[in-house]
Parts: structure tokens; C-alpha cells; sequence
């Protein structure tokens, strides 16, 4: 096969090595723009992994590039005048120009043509001229441009501005992040040794403190000097130094996230940057390109025809990608917004930082340095206000809100049983609601609670309007608090727009086949065209169901509830207000976000008013509408929590979605954790994280990194009421309550785990 590679970095030499190594005969010729010792990086990362793939794929080659290896085991994190360091990750570096030369080395032994100095403005030419072409020609591939209608490139530029610096100071001791506070902004580093004498020092900062320095007036030189002296107590006397002069200006750059919906074309194929990018801060653009070249060239000789080969390549390593990518982005959006973390205690910020990708998790790094999480969890205990600050997980820390104390910061999310009988609790709500509280929740919700008949979401739902709905809580409440040490929160609400509609396990959110009640809502808006118009409440409606609300929370305070929580969230009443997706009014309740808020905290102030004052009451958001600007942001669900902490609110429990049909949620584990988070992090609130959090990894993550305060948990509690208590034993945790009766099966657990962990290495 005649072969032309179209860019000669690690991903298009790799690529000829290895289809060379699978035959001898193939005709294989490299094109690069420059010359064979120009490099504008520094150094590259790999994991020990990448190396035992090449050491399979190309044993000389391997070797070769093991011989120039810098490792380090550990994560330095420098914020606060504070040096954190963490053991156990394993990375190592190599120059980038070092790998280059060693890649070409290789290449010329096994006869493969090199032709440097060469600049390919089309690719056409070639996919004529040769039996197969790879285009790894760059972020700003030529090929991916000429064939952008077939490729369909998706680039987003990420607003942070970095540039590629390097050193002769010594960083081998640790990977190292350092965070420095100036005049005009925060500035960090990353820096890594790659050789005995040289780390890459990249310097980084938002757009706002990059246009408050002129960096973008300033030549190179000036922009260096300005950062040596940001990092001056750093860098021990050395300077910083730059390898791109080619480039006019300070060579800072913005990094663009490049996906391209297709990899191939005809005769040829996008690899490395050309097809897909990953953030400098994982590290891994270099693993990609290369365990992407070792795939193609495999591919290429076991499948029958070029367009299988292309067709397996692209299905294999898009999977890689995509996943390497979601960790790119999470771990880029953190710096993006690492201003909103730097008032942490430099514990929690280095927790954050690690786990900022959402790869490494709690108990990996237990795993990685078991005495520095330890220290991390007693650090977070201590926090707490624990009667003791021996290490234990987040998860199991004590929680404080007003008069309310829980013993721990699992929640059992609201959940819709649709079991009511007239809007009345039933022997099924005892036992679910009772179950779950014996299960080691520090706090037990009740599911959506109706302030009035016409404000049930379903015939099933309960509610709070009629003596007998009091008795039948207070039967259930006075068991939590008799048998269990768990607390429990009434959740009230109003149906709005999504009211009278059918059973969940029948037909969701569709109008029932008959016994239709009116509804209301802020705007006479559907939700959707099947099901009935709301009539769009005037004064009198808004006064009536104000009302509701208060008395409703009277009577949750008659029986006993600890907590109580209004339903501002899911397209329900107090959200058809909140949404412009679902408020078109023309009045004072409509238009800007202090109009659409206006309702909803007079419920508020007039729910706090009636509500003891040592018990604290919570709202739940929709923190997303997931349709654009068009609707309610994570930006604008800032405001709104900050309306609600200005106006007494206790906890923000951070939900999304649900307010429309048109709504496209990007689904995913603790895919809503990231609103928690922001408002937390930008309000100083305290929130509840919700959505698809099912593992005591998640919910320990969550909360060591300062993401929430409490962690929610609605469907692992429904498979299984018992869930923190096995959380506990999975995590050698003791010092959980068990009820009394169940000591017997608590014991068992622990045996069954302690062998478990034996047999498996563990201890």
C-alpha cells in the first residue's frame, strides 16, 4: 500500500511505524511543514498504561522513549501560600521535541520517508495520488477545513487564554498547580519536569485578567517577564522561556475543543488533533494519538476493504474519545471557573482539584494516598462539628441547619408513590416512608404533597387539606421519630399545568380519560397539546392558593415534620411562574426574572411565617430548562438562589429539567451536580445536589470537593430502602445505627464485606 501521512507529530509518525511494522512493504512516505527540529510544546504526558500499549505495539521504539522518561507519583497544589502534596497518581513526562526525534529515528530504520519543510495546502492531490492518506495534520488541520461538509467539525474555543512556557527550575518532585492572586486576577501554572533540566510551565487566566494585564499588546518577552514575576517565589531564580518565535504577539492562545462527526473520507482519515481534541489539563492528547495509530494501522490489516478498516477505526476509538473528551471538559471547566473555588479551605481546593474530571474518585484516592485522604476526612468531620474528628467518609459527617441536626448527609429524594386514597397517606406510605428512615438516611423526604384537591398532580397524590391527610401523616412522622433517629422533610406543592393527569406507571403527564378538575398555571400555556389549557391565575386564584400553602404548612408543622420544602421546580404551579418558557404575562409576575420570582417568595414569606423558626425550610430549583437562553440557565438559576437566600431560604435543592416538553437534558452520572455546585460555590448557599447519584463514591466526591452539602438519592433508595446502611458496611464504616432487631444481619454484613475485602487483597 502506498501511504502518505500528512503531518509528522507523534500521531502521524506513530501511525507509519506501526503500519510498517505490519508490513515491511508498504510504501509510506511523512509530510511536515517544518523542519525536523521545530517543536512549539514542551513537554508531553503519558501514563504507564500508554507505555505498555507501545511497548506491545513497537517494542524498540518503547524502550527508547522509556530511556527519557521524567516520572513523578505525586500532585502538588500551591494555593493559599499553602503546599498540598498528594502520592500515588504515576504520570511521566518526556519533551515533546525529544519524542519527535525518536519517533523519526525509528521511522527512517524501518525505511519510511520523511519530507520536512513541505506545506500542504490541499489534500486532494494526494488522495490521488496515493493508496491511503492520514491527515494528522493539527488543531488547525488543512484537511479537516477542505472537507468540512463531509467531516462536520464541531470547534468550541474555550474562553480561558494560556500560553506554552518552559523552565530550568526544578518541578520533579511533583506535577504542580500553582495559584497566584494579583492586581489584576488570579493566574495559575501548570508545571511538570520532562527532563533533567527542563519543565513545562504552562501559565494560564481568565479572559477578564488577561485584558486587565495588555497581555495581548505585549510581545513575548514582556509577557514572560510579566509572569516570571507573578511566579517569582516559584520559579527559584530561573527564567521562563519560549520555543514559539515564530509566532508574532504574546503567543497566548485559546484552546479549542475540536469534534469532528466524522473521522474519514474516501481514501483518508483524520487522526490525533485533526479529529478530536483533549484539554492540556488531563494531559492525554498524546495518549489518543497514539493509541489511535496503533488501532487504524491494525484495522487496515484485518478488515477486507479501506472502508471497513476506516468504518472500525472510527466506531473503536470514537467511544475512547468521547470519554476522554467528557473528562477534558469537565476538568477545563474547572479551571474556566476556578475563581469560584478559591476561597476554599486549601483542603477542600485540593480535593476539588483532583477529582475535577470526575475520573478519580473518593475511594480512588484512598487507594492512591490513604494518609492524605484521611486527613482530608477528618479535616471535613472537624468541619462538620463532629463529636470527634477521626476519619470517616463525607457522606457519614452531622449537618446543621437552623435547630435541625441530621446525623449524616444522605437525603431520601422525594419520590412520587401515586398510592394516595383522596389525597390520604395509606398503610403503603407507612411502610415506605418507615422503611426508608430505618435505612441510615440522615433525612427522609415525603414525596410532592398537595396544598389543595386541584392542585394534586395525579388522583394518587397526597395532601395536606382534610383531618384525615393529619392523621395519617402524623401516624407516619411519630414512627420515624419513635423507632429511627432519621429526620423527615415535607415537600409541599401545586400541580399547576401538570396537574389532573394520570398515574406514573399509566401514561406520564397525560390528562386522565375522564374526571378531568380544572387547572392553573402563571400563563395559559399547556404542557403540552394534549393536555388541558391552564387558566392563568388572577389576584383572587393567587390569593386562594397562597393560602393553601400556608395552611397546608400549618398542618405539616401540626404533625411533626422537621423540616418542610417547597416545590418551585419541574413545570409544576410555583415554576410555570419562575420559567419564561411557561410565564408570558404582561403584569408585575412577568418578564424579568424579579417579576417571575415575585409569586413564588410571597409563598415563601408567607409559608416562613406560619413555620417555626427553628425549623428550617428549603426550596427545590429547576436549575436548567435545557432549552437555551429561551429558558431558565445555570447562569440565571444563580439569581434566582441568590432571591431565595436573600429572602430566609435555608437550602436550595438543586433539581432541573421538567418545566417543558422541549427540554434536551445532557444526561449522565451526577449529571445536575454541576448546578449544586455553581450555586454553592458563586452564592455561598447551601444546596442539595440531586440526579443520578447512586454510589457512596458519588455522594463522598460530591461532598469532600464542597459541590453540595446534602446528596440525594432517589432511585437507589427505591431498589433499595436499606442503601446507606450498605453503603456503610461496603465502606468499613461502624459507626452507623442499626435498628436494634436488625443487629443480628448488621453483624453478618460486616463479616460477609471484611472476607470479602481478604479474598480480594484488600487488607
Amino acid at each position: 500500500m502506498k501511504v502518505a501521512v500528512l503531518g509528522g507529530g507523534p500521531a502521524g509518525l506513530y501511525f507509519a511505524i506501526s503500519m510498517k511494522l505490519r508490513d515491511a512493504a508498504h510504501d509510506i512516505t511523512v509530510f511536515e511543514r517544518n523542519r525536523p527540529d521545530d517543536t512549539f510544546g514542551w513537554g508531553v504526558v503519558l501514563s504507564d498504561e500508554t507505555l505498555d500499549n507501545l511497548a506491545e505495539n513497537d517494542p524498540v521504539s518503547a524502550e527508547r522513549i522509556r530511556e527519557h522518561f521524567a516520572y513523578w507519583d505525586d500532585i502538588a497544589v500551591v494555593h493559599k501560600g499553602v503546599r498540598t502534596l498528594s502520592t500515588g497518581h504515576g504520570f511521566c513526562g518526556i519533551g515533546r521535541m525529544r519524542l519527535l526525534i525518536l519517533l523519526q529515528e525509528r521511522a527512517r530504520e524501518l525505511g519510511i520517508r520523511l519530507e520536512f519543510e513541505t506545506e500542504i495546502d490541499d489534500p486532494r492531490p494526494f488522495m490521488a495520488e496515493y493508496d491511503m492518506v492520514l491527515a494528522s495534520d493539527g488543531l488547525n488541520s488543512r484537511t479537516r477545513t477542505t472537507f468540512a461538509d463531509v467531516f462536520k467539525p464541531d470547534i468550541d474555543v474555550r474562553k480561558c487564554k494560556f500560553v506554552w512556557l518552559g523552565t530550568h527550575q526544578k518541578f520533579d518532585d511533583a506535577f504542580t498547580f500553582i495559584f497566584e492572586k494579583t492586581e489584576h486576577g488570579w493566574v495559575w501554572a501548570h508545571a511538570y519536569q520532562f527532563d533533567d533540566d527542563t519543565a513545562t510551565f504552562i501559565v494560564e487566566c481568565g479572559p477578564e485578567t488577561w485584558e486587565k494585564f495588555g497581555f495581548g499588546e505585549m510581545s513575548q518577552q514582556e509577557s514572560i517577564a510579566v509572569c516570571e514575576r507573578i511566579f517569582k517565589d516559584h520559579l527559584g531564580g530561573h527564567s521562563l522561556m519560549t520555543n514559539a518565535n515564530h509566532i508574532r504577539g504574546s503567543a497566548w492562545i485559546n484552546f479549542p475543543r475540536v469534534l469532528c462527526e466524522r473521522w474519514s473520507h474516501e481514501n483518508i482519515a483524520l487522526m490525533g488533533d485533526a479529529a478530536a481534541s483533549a484539554h492540556f489539563s488531563i494531559g492525554s492528547g498524546t495518549k489518543l494519538a497514539l493509541e489511535s495509530a496503533i488501532a487504524l494501522a491494525e484495522y487496515l490489516h484485518t478488515e477486507p476493504t479501506l472502508k471497513e478498516a476506516f468504518d472500525k477505526y472510527e466506531d473503536a476509538r470514537r467511544l475512547e474519545v468521547l470519554r476522554l473528551q467528557s473528562a477534558a471538559r469537565n476538568s477545563l471547566e474547572w479551571f474556566e471557573e476556578v475563581e469560584r473555588y478559591l476561597d476554599l479551605d486549601p483542603v477542600q481546593f485540593n480535593y476539588s482539584l483532583l477529582t475535577r474530571s470526575q475520573r478519580i474518585s473518593h475511594e480512588n484516592l484512598r487507594l492512591r494516598d490513604p494518609e492524605w485522604l484521611a486527613d482530608a476526612e477528618s479535616w471535613f468531620q472537624q468541619q462538620a462539628g463532629a463529636e470527634d474528628n477521626a476519619p470517616r467518609p463525607p457522606m457519614f459527617a452531622p449537618y446543621k441547619l437552623r435547630g435541625l441536626t441530621l446525623k449524616n448527609r444522605v437525603v431520601v429524594s422525594p419520590m412520587a408513590q401515586y398510592k394516595a386514597v383522596d389525597g390520604s397517606p395509606t398503610d403503603w406510605h407507612m411502610v415506605h416512608y418507615c422503611e426508608r428512615a430505618k435505612g441510615g438516611a440522615g433525612l427522609v423526604y415525603i414525596e410532592m404533597t398537595c396544598v389543595s384537591p386541584e392542585g394534586r398532580i395525579t388522583p394518587g397524590c397526597p395532601g395536606f387539606y382534610k383531618p384525615e391527610h393529619e392523621a395519617a401523616w402524623t401516624r407516619i412522622v411519630d414512627f420515624v421519630h419513635r423507632e429511627t433517629d432519621a429526620k423527615i422533610c415535607a415537600q409541599i406543592g401545586h400541580s399547576g399545568p401538570k396537574g389532573s393527569t394520570q398515574l406514573g406507571w399509566e401514561e406520564m403527564d397525560a390528562p386522565l380519560k375522564d374526571g378531568n378538575w380544572p387547572v392553573l398555571a402563571a400563563s395559559e400555556v399547556s404542557w403540552s397539546e394534549q393536555n388541558q389549557t391552564p387558566k392563568a391565575m388572577d389576584r383572587n386564584d393567587m390569593d386562594m392558593v397562597r393560602d393553601q400553602f400556608v395552611a397546608a404548612a400549618q398542618m405539616a408543622e401540626r404533625c411533626g415534620f422537621d423540616m418542610l420544602e417547597l416545590h418551585c421546580a419541574h413545570g409544576y404551579l410555583l415554576s410555570s411562574f419562575i420559567s419564561p418558557l411557561t410565564n408570558r404575562r404582561e403584569d408585575d409576575y412577568g418578564g424579568s426574572l424579579e417579576n417571575r420570582m415575585r409569586y413564588p417568595l410571597e409563598i415563601f414569606h408567607a409559608v416562613r411565617a406560619v413555620w417555626p423558626d427553628d425549623k428550617p425550610i428549603s426550596v427545590r430549583i429547576s436549575a436548567n430548562d435545557w432549552v437555551g437562553d429561551e429558558g431558565v440557565t445555570p447562569e440565571e438559576a444563580v439569581e434566582i438562589a441568590r432571591m431565595l437566600q436573600e429572602a430566609g431560604v435555608d437550602i436550595c435543592d438543586v433539581s432541573a429539567g421538567q418545566t417543558s416538553k422541549r427540554a434536551r437534558p445532557v444526561y449522565g452520572r451526577m449529571f445536575q451536580t454541576p448546578f449544586s455546585d455553581r450555586i454553592r460555590n458563586e452564592t455561598g448557599m447551601a444546596t442539595m445536589a440531586v440526579g443520578n447519584i447512586y454510589e457512596p463514591d458519588h455522594v463522598n466526591s460530591i461532598l469532600m470537593a464542597g459541590r453540595a452539602d446534602l446528596v440525594c438519592l432517589a432511585r437507589p433508595h427505591l431498589a433499595d430502602p436499606y442503601w446507606t446502611l450498605h453503603a456503610a458496611a461496603t465502606l468499613g464504616d461502624k459507626g452507623v445505627t442499626w435498628p436494634d432487631p436488625y443487629l443480628p444481619g448488621r453483624d453478618q454484613l460486616y463479616r460477609l464485606a471484611e472476607r470479602a475485602e481478604q479474598m480480594t487483597g484488600k487488607v
